[in-house]
């Protein structure tokens, strides 16, 4: 690495104010890259939307906030809102970017991938999800065709989505801040669901499982689907559960330490799955259908169980085989594989390596 500290600008997703929840995933993986980049000694500036509230060195920007890609179909074409918080944060980019070495990208939307050639500054785009839109796959393969290397991905599960990449291809994974999450030995009777609740995440499944097993059923998240909740618990009725909320991640883990298990029931590929490793980091197994990242994640039998897709029963035979994995395996685990020091390395040698090609 190269001993000069770089001057980074990373651009958020234009779906959500941090701190919100709104952004899911991409919020807690966007925080912990920039704290640990701050902790190496770089020079970091955060381009968020207005009424983000991060401690962190943020400049936001107003506008509109952008349709999050999940709600939409393959074939829809691009749009943006009147005054779009999206456009206007690249403008911002735009103006300062002779001030900053790299800017990455954290939005997973159209604008800037089309943006990338225009831009004197080199980017770095690391793809928050799955492919889920024509026009994004489309523009994705360009860019990794004339600027070899700048994309990123959080795993193979997830890039494979993607048609006709040019490699290299990165895998970056993620990473937490372990010392946040308490690890608990003895657990209480009860199982953790964790995500924005929409359809893609299949919290329906979860509550299959609470029904079947009389197991009560912690949930926290965002209500991102007021429809969608309202049906679940309409067609659950007598089921065991507590909706607790989008916590903070303290609140959270102190809930999920006491889980027996946490599980993950997407409908679609999810790019990582942070709460796959947050859970973990608190000893606690994962019970997860085998797609997307998670199936990348848990070690079947060793640190959780992954199931065939969409399969209930699967789940539920799993929660009681809970007792036969090792909670401090999984603490383990998480620690070798997803602190943020290893985080931090993976993405410093990405950054170098785009800094060192010539396109």
């Amino acid at each position: 690495m190269n001993a000069k500290p770089l001057k980074l600008l990373f651009i958020s997703t234009p779906v959500g104010s941090l701190g919100t929840g709104l952004g899911g995933g991409v919020e807690l993986s966007l925080y912990n890259i920039a704290q640990e980049m701050n902790r190496r000694g770089h020079l970091l500036q955060i381009v968020a939307p207005v009424g983000s509230t991060w401690n962190m060195p943020l400049i936001q920007i107003p506008g509109n906030l952008q349709i999050i890609a999940q709600s939409q179909q393959r074939t829809d074409p691009v749009t943006m809102p009147e005054n779009s918080v999206l456009a206007n944060m690249w403008e911002y980019a735009r103006q300062v970017q002779n001030d900053f070495d790299l800017i990455v990208n954290f939005a997973y939307d159209w604008l800037p991938f089309y943006l990338t050639p225009f831009f004197k500054c080199p980017i770095a785009h690391l793809v928050s999800m799955g492919s889920l839109l024509d026009a994004l796959d489309q523009i994705l393969v360009q860019v990794s065709k004339q600027f070899p290397g700048t994309i990123g991905f959080h795993t193979h599960q997830q890039a494979v989505t993607f048609p006709e990449l040019t490699p290299p291809i990165h895998y970056l994974s993620n990473g937490i801040d372990l010392s946040i999450y308490q690890f608990c030995a003895q657990p209480k009777q009860q199982l953790g669901w964790i995500g924005r609740i929409s359809p893609e995440k299949g919290l329906e499944d979860a509550f299959a499982v609470a029904k079947s097993t009389g197991i009560s059923l912690k949930i926290m998240g965002k209500i991102q689907d007021e429809l969608y909740w309202q049906q679940i618990t309409q067609d659950y009725p007598n089921t065991p559960f507590e909706y607790l909320g989008f916590l903070s991640t303290a609140e959270m883990q102190q809930i999920l330490r006491d889980c027996q298990g946490l599980l993950m029931t997407p409908r679609w590929v999810e790019a990582f799955g942070n709460v796959t490793i947050e859970s973990l980091a608190c000893g606690v197994p994962v019970i997860s259908y085998r797609r997307g990242g998670p199936a990348e994640i848990i070690q079947d039998g060793k640190t959780g169980f992954l199931v065939e897709p969409d399969s209930v029963a699967g789940l539920v035979e799993a929660t009681q085989r809970l007792n036969e994995i090792d909670r401090y395996t999984c603490r383990a685990w998480a620690e070798t594989e997803y602190s943020l020091t290893a985080l931090g390395s993976r993405f410093e040698q990405w950054f170098e390596e785009i800094l060192n090609s010539k396109f």
